[in-house]
């Protein structure tokens, strides 16, 4: 029926027979517009470490839609354990992003592909020492961020940090 449509308002406007090719052209691009509008969207697929398991945490590390990956708030924990890495805002700071890392590169990205980060800061008078160790990480692409002071971070950390990446 739609078909039927279409060529009836082209034939209405494309009379001329030097304006075959534009209704050819317009009747293509309707089909491509229908094929791309009943495109099934991406699943989404939730990631969960063994690590993140053995320790019960009540959310995924990352959520995956598409080429997109969406990281939880990583904090400087040591790998398997709730213990905050030691060294301060720089120690948590270099630990988190090590964290990071891992999860990226555990399902198909890097640091390279991040293109948003968010920095939440215990004491926003940390800043310049949690970014003396970010800039280390992010020396090829500089993603999009934002930070701010909260009032209290998990476990008593001094930084979280969350982040988009592209799977490539």
């Amino acid at each position: 029926m739609s078909t039927f449509i279409l060529n009836a308002l082209l034939n209405k406007h494309f009379k001329k027979k030097n304006m075959k090719t534009n209704k050819l052209l317009v009747i293509l691009g309707f089909c491509v517009l229908l094929s791309n509008c009943q495109q099934k969207a991406p699943e989404v697929e939730f990631l969960v470490s063994e690590s993140t398991k053995k320790l019960n945490r009540p959310f995924s590390d990352a959520v995956r839609y598409g080429n997109l990956l969406f990281l939880s708030g990583k904090v400087g924990t040591v790998p398997g354990t709730s213990n905050l890495a030691s060294g301060g805002i720089k120690g948590e700071t270099k630990q988190a992003l090590e964290n990071i890392k891992k999860v990226l590169e555990e399902n198909g990205s890097s640091l390279d592909n991040v293109i948003k980060c968010t920095v939440m800061l215990a004491d926003i008078e940390e800043w310049a020492d949690m970014n003396s160790v970010y800039v280390q990480y992010f020396t090829k692409n500089k993603p999009a961020r934002s930070a701010f002071g909260v009032s209290g971070l998990a476990l008593g950390a001094r930084v979280e940090l969350e982040c988009i990446a592209v799977i490539k």
